[in-house]
């Protein structure tokens, strides 16, 4: 057995972080409520604004980019997102992804009980 994982190039990561959430919760079909200043409020997640790739939830002190709320928000493991963001080329080492998986499962840990 190999000991290399398949990985991600740093463009990669960038690109699942910079994604747009609003086309991605409107493909999800969450419903989402129109703010001022280009924000907008989560019906499903009341109080979490989501903006072009960034969100914040202030009520939970929690707060980041696309690939941040793909995985403390919806739940999705860092691999589901980075097999759907819009740059897949290139690789990197996964373990180098290691301790940032570990934070967002810490981080999740929170948002499932609440």
């Amino acid at each position: 057995m190999s000991n290399h994982s398949p990985g991600w190039t740093r463009q990669q990561i960038r690109s699942a972080r910079m994604a747009a959430l609003i086309p991605l919760l409107q493909k999800r079909r969450l419903e989402l409520i129109e703010q001022e200043a280009g924000n907008f409020e989560l019906l499903a997640h009341p109080g979490l604004i989501v903006k072009e790739s960034y969100w914040r939830w202030p009520e939970r002190n929690l707060q980041g980019n696309a690939s941040d709320f793909s995985v403390q928000v919806l739940g999705m493991s860092v691999h589901s997102v980075m097999c759907k963001s819009p740059d897949r080329k290139g690789r990197q080492t996964a373990l180098k992804m290691a301790p940032l998986i570990a934070s967002m499962r810490h981080q999740c840990g929170s948002l499932l009980k609440a």
